[in-house]
This record gives structure tokens, C-alpha cells and sequence, in this order.
């Protein structure tokens, strides 16, 4: 199938009815179906169940149990460096924000200001900073951790679309992680500034979760949706985890001027694993 019909595919889908009946069969606790289900997702997804706190494929009550299972300690020891990667998935994109653009793909940028959903205020300090966009695959461990130490102030829901997030749709439908829903989590570091991780909705996608909120699911009215925090509410360490979805998306982090230099191995299309080296401070 070519990457245009694929794209048409995407438009023409009833993106939100089927991510509504995707995630009451994520939810669904049943003796029967769900154990056929983790089976056949870890078999056509090559799913590594060794690195699994619980690697009994049978034991899991629903498939958001198995999809959102935690990793056995050690298996993701973090680097010794400044930012560490916080998920396991593949490099979509990196590097500089250029005057408040962010590239997602040949031909297709979208605005910072789009993304954390509209909030000049809050965008202006990253227009000329960095960026990193993260995709996670259906195969990946799919919780979220610190890439630094923060404390959170706000977390915004922006409602939007459900497009897939794979790298044919980013190649092929502009603005797309500015177009998708999303959540928006702003921390503040004493060391590294102000920086956003934006967790981005797709396509049967049924929940964004948070570990202080849990899941960020708000009436779909379209409007967006802000809650405020103190200093000392939610403060994380880095490689704590911070949230997950329920079922596969992307991340986007945002970053001030000269916070952060990537690791120079990082490159797009690149799998990247939680806890490896990410960036340090620019010498």
C-alpha cells in the first residue's frame, strides 16, 4: 500500500469512534478474549516479555495491564549525564526550534505556540530553543520518565484530532502533532530552566495518564482544560516516572536556549531506549 493512500486512509477513518471501542476493549477484564489478545499483540509486534516486571503473558487482567506494564528493576539503568532519553521508542525528530517553528518532517513545520495549544505566553521563552520528538511503537514499554529533575506548575489538555503518529503520517499530514489531542505538562528545573513534555493522542490511543493526575480525560467539548500547581505539589527526580499512555503515541519536549546539547549519536529514525544518554550542558 503506498504512503499516499495510507494518508488518505488516515483522513477518511472515523478516527475518534474507533479509539472509543479501542480502549473499552483495553479496559475489558475478560477470561476469554483478553489473554488471545496480549498473545496475538506480543507475537505480531515481537514483544520483549524478559524485560517485563511480569513476563506471564496469561496473568494480565486487560490489555491496558500488559500494554502499560512496568520494566523489572535494572533493566533501564540511567546514564550519568544531564538528560536522559525518557522513553523507549525512535527518534522522530531533534534540534533547534527555528524562530518558533518546529520541523516534523521534509516540507511540514508547526509552530510552538500550536503545540502547547495557543499560549503565546507560555511558547515565548522555547521559539529559539530545542526540541526532541519521541515516537513510541506498539512493541515499546509505554511509560514516560523524567529526563530531569522538575516540578511541575501546569498540565493543559488540548483537545484535537486522533491521527496515527507513525512516521508515514508525520511525513504526510502537516501540523500533525499540533493537530492531534494532547497534554501538556510544564516543569521548571533550578539547573535547567523551563521545560514542556507534551504527550501527544492518536489513533485508538484510549488515555493519556499522568502519575499525580492519572488519566487526563476530560469531556471531549473542545475546549481546553488547565489545571495549576504549587511548588512543592509535584516535584519528580529524574527517571521517575511521570505518565504513560494507554496505547502508543509520541513526545515532544520542548527546551529554553542553551539548556541542552544532544547527544551527538542521536540521529532521526534512531531507537532510543529509556535512561540513555539524551544531552548535556552546552560547555
Amino acid at each position: 500500500m503506498s504512503d499516499r493512500l495510507k494518508i488518505l486512509i488516515q483522513h477518511l477513518l472515523p478516527k475518534r469512534h474507533l479509539t472509543g471501542l479501542a480502549g473499552r476493549v483495553a479496559r475489558a477484564e475478560s477470561a476469554l478474549l483478553t489473554p488471545r489478545l496480549i498473545r496475538w499483540f506480543a507475537r505480531h509486534y515481537g514483544v520483549d516479555m524478559r524485560e517485563a516486571a511480569n513476563s506471564d503473558l496469561g496473568s494480565y487482567k486487560s490489555f491496558n495491564d500488559f500494554f502499560t506494564r512496568p520494566l523489572r528493576d535494572g533493566v533501564r539503568p540511567l546514564a550519568g549525564v544531564n538528560f536522559v532519553c525518557p522513553v523507549d521508542g525512535a527518534i522522530s525528530q531533534f534540534g533547534a526550534i527555528d524562530d518558533g517553528r518546529i520541523f516534523q518532517a521534509k516540507g511540514h513545520r508547526f509552530t510552538a505556540t500550536e503545540l502547547v495549544g495557543g499560549d503565546a505566553t507560555l511558547a515565548e521563552p522555547f521559539l529559539r530553543g530545542t526540541f526532541a520528538n519521541l515516537y513510541l511503537s506498539p512493541k515499546d514499554y509505554h511509560r514516560l520518565h523524567m529526563p530531569c529533575d522538575g516540578v511541575l506548575s501546569r498540565m493543559i489538555y488540548v483537545p484535537g484530532a486522533l491521527y496515527s503518529v507513525n512516521p508515514v503520517t508525520a511525513r504526510g499530514v502537516p501540523n500533525l502533532f499540533a493537530r492531534n489531542e494532547r497534554v501538556v505538562c510544564v516543569f521548571d528545573s533550578p539547573e535547567h530552566g523551563r521545560f514542556v513534555m507534551i504527550l501527544v493522542g492518536a489513533t485508538i490511543v484510549g488515555s493519556m495518564a499522568t502519575v499525580w493526575h492519572g488519566v487526563v480525560n476530560p469531556k471531549r467539548t473542545g475546549q481546553i482544560v488547565e489545571w495549576s500547581y504549587g511548588p512543592g505539589d509535584v516535584a519528580l527526580k529524574q527517571g521517575e516516572e511521570m505518565g504513560r499512555f494507554l496505547l502508543g503515541s509520541t513526545i515532544v519536549m520542548l527546551f529554553e536556549p542553551g539548556r541542552i546539547a544532544f547527544n551527538p549519536d542521536w540521529a532521526p529514525e534512531r531507537p532510543v531506549r529509556l535512561g540513555e544518554a539524551m544531552g548535556v550542558v552546552p560547555a
